[in-house]
């Protein structure tokens, strides 16, 4: 006997605990099955983009470390980045040194921050996500020591950064390489084996690498699909050029290619931080004020500048007067654009997946509705 159904439309947040942040989605179902989603975000717009044409360029940066909360030192390793292109500015090579592997750093705990709430989201009950947390507290203890400040890291300055590694930072990133390393060991050795995690993840939501390129989704999610790209191999900034380190690939573009490639990436930042120890050099952090005023100024004109975020494509597009302050700026958000094909995502899942998938795109809100 069959069962007559009639779609049923449900509100899941902007409160909901597994939608990472204030985000609603209004999803329509046919029993289990989705089919149709309404993503609907804004609830926590706080204008960071017109902030910043009331502050000077130094002071934009405690602006660009609240958007991607999670990536506070890729924040600022992006927006500085255009800072410089746009004042030809000529960064001290201790602090560019410095600034990648805060950056390295940062990429590894948000990885970590990802790779546990999509295990909470399968039901993992918490110690996977504790297990996770505690590295990235650990990598929070190292930026305390850098900058004074645990999330919302203000570190980078046009030219370098704001302050050179205290003695004691040295050894405590030594023995912390080491300690991520054991953690990566254990997701691999207990996770990315476990039969629920293969069942719940393989063959979901699945993404073309035409779809992806199409919507101009980078990072993780486009790597997970088979396309090589990685703006630190393509188009390589700071001293990038300099180092070398492997681009992981997945060709299965679902929820645990993409899980697998974060992982895997967490490997080659450790890889790319003992290289950036190996070269860094005594000297200044940052030129001289005689070089590069704490008020720059400089002159009309236009940049944009991009890095390999943790989320994907991270870009900044300032616009000068030639005033303290920018006319306009503009942030390429990888969040948002990731947002683009949650739709194709969802559409024919079941609602027990819905979660998982919404998981393994990775997103912070405070960097979609900036």
């Amino acid at each position: 006997m069959s069962l007559e159904t009639r779609p049923v439309t449900v509100n899941l947040g902007p409160q909901h605990p597994s939608t990472h942040g204030v985000f609603r989605m209004r999803v329509t179902f046919d029993g289990e099955e989705i089919i149709d989603v309404e993503p609907i975000f804004g609830y926590l717009h706080r204008g960071s983009e017109k902030l910043a044409e009331e502050r000077t360029y130094s002071q934009i940066v405690t602006l660009t470390d609240r958007m991607d909360y999670v990536s506070s030192m890729l924040n600022n390793q992006a927006y500085i980045l255009a800072v410089e292109k746009l004042c030809n500015i000529v960064p001290s090579p201790r602090g560019v040194w410095l600034r990648m592997i805060a950056s390295e750093l940062q990429r590894i705990a948000s990885h970590f921050v990802a790779t546990g709430f999509l295990l909470q989201d399968l039901g993992a009950l918490g110690t996977p996500l504790i297990y996770c947390m505690r590295e990235r507290e650990n990598i929070l203890d190292l930026f305390e020591m850098l900058c004074g400040a645990r999330i919302t890291n203000s570190y980078l300055r046009p030219g370098g950064v704001f302050m050179d590694a205290p003695d004691v930072f040295w050894p405590a990133l030594s023995r912390s390489l080491g300690d991520i390393e054991k953690s990566i060991d254990e997701i691999e050795d207990y996770l990315s084996g476990n039969e629920i995690i293969f069942s719940r993840t393989k063959g979901t939501a699945v993404l073309s690498s035409e779809s992806l390129v199409n919507a101009s989704i980078t990072g993780p999610m486009l790597r997970a699909s088979g396309v090589d790209w990685d703006l630190r191999h393509r188009n390589p900034y700071d001293y990038y050029s300099e180092i070398t380190f492997k681009r992981i690939l997945h060709t299965a573009s679902d929820n645990y290619a993409r899980y697998w490639v974060r992982v895997q990436e967490m490997r080659e930042s450790l890889k790319i931080i003992s290289q950036c120890i190996k070269n860094i050099e005594p000297g200044p952090v940052r030129p001289s004020f005689d070089d590069v005023p704490r008020l720059v100024r400089p002159e009309p004109g236009d940049s944009y500048a991009a890095i390999e975020g943790s989320k994907g494509e991270l870009g900044f597009y300032l616009v000068s007067d030639g005033g303290i302050s920018p006319y306009r700026m503009h942030v390429r958000a990888p969040s948002l654009i990731n947002l683009t094909l949650l739709r194709e995502m969802l559409v024919g899942e079941l609602f027990g997946d819905l979660f998982v998938i919404f998981g393994s795109v990775d997103l912070n809100m405070g960097e979609v509705d900036r």
